[in-house]
């Protein structure tokens, strides 16, 4: 079971972490290819984490191109690719998001897998909240063809205590005091270029600030062959709610460091989070 992080007194390190935006395609082998290139690159600027983004191994053409792909928990290309990158370039790596079999018939679970620098998987996280939207010709229906989780999820690193949340789950702010205490809030994502334009910045930073942590998010940022627009805007963001560093559109790398001062300087000039009452 995840069981949710407490506060606690512990010092940890600081540490460089690092979000690789894609503009994944229907195909497979092409986006793990793009993704191991983006994981290289972040690994060469000193990160420890990476993190991509939601579908990062596809983004099909049809709703239903997830089925052609979805793998069993525990084995699969897609789940053998995490594990190598993770155990290769001895970072932790969270693999954004893949589709695995789920339980209810003809649906999937939108799941997030962490693993630690040994190519071991530590979590995995099952989307919690499925989107739906239609405006115009643009409508997105997931509860469609996913299977909704139900267990928040955070772990625990030598350099962080890290919730994990995945895109739609962003507009709940519920689900990360259920999370307890964290430095680092990992958020993969495939926010449309509608919904991002008007409210992916604003969300992103609330969350940091009522959280006083980090927030990275992690986006696929273009136009994909399905037609679909994501929104990109990849960024890191500090507790106190300023963006460090941020990639609008095309694959590459947002990249900076997770101070553990800059943490404490926020809580203790500001202790909301002890200032809670429910």
């Amino acid at each position: 079971m995840n069981r949710p992080v407490s506060e606690s007194p512990e010092v940890l390190k600081n540490a460089r972490v690092a979000a690789a935006q894609m503009v994944s395609t229907p195909r497979v082998d092409a986006n793990l290819d793009a993704a191991g290139l983006l994981i290289a690159e972040a690994v060469a600027q000193g990160a420890e984490l990476v993190a991509l983004p939601e579908y990062f191994p596809i983004m099909g053409i049809k709703d239903g191109d997830k089925f052609r792909v979805c793998e069993t928990d525990g084995r699969g290309p897609i789940q053998d690719f995490l594990a190598g990158m993770a155990r290769q370039h001895g970072i932790w790596l969270v693999g954004g998001s893949m589709p695995l079999m789920g339980r209810a018939p003809g649906k999937v679970l939108n799941s997030s897998l962490v693993y630690n620098p040994q190519g071991e998987r530590v979590v995995r996280y099952d989307k919690i909240h499925l989107f739906g939207f239609q405006k115009g010709g643009e409508c997105y229906n997931e509860s469609a063809t996913i299977e909704a989780g139900s267990q928040p999820v955070s772990f625990v690193t030598p350099f962080a205590r890290i919730g994990l949340t995945i895109c739609y789950d962003m507009r709940f702010p519920e689900l990360y005091r259920a999370l307890g205490v964290t430095d680092l809030l990992v958020i993969p994502a495939a926010f449309t270029e509608t919904t991002g334009r008007a409210h992916w910045e604003i969300l992103l930073r609330a969350r940091a600030i009522e959280n006083q942590c980090y927030v990275l998010a992690i986006a696929q940022g273009g136009k994909h062959e399905n037609g679909r627009e994501t929104h990109g805007n990849s960024m890191l963001i500090d507790p106190w709610g300023d963006v460090l560093d941020r990639l609008p559109k095309g694959p590459g790398i947002v990249i900076g460091e997770l101070d553990h001062a800059r943490i404490a300087e926020v809580r203790a000039s500001l202790p909301a989070l002890r200032h809670r009452v429910m």
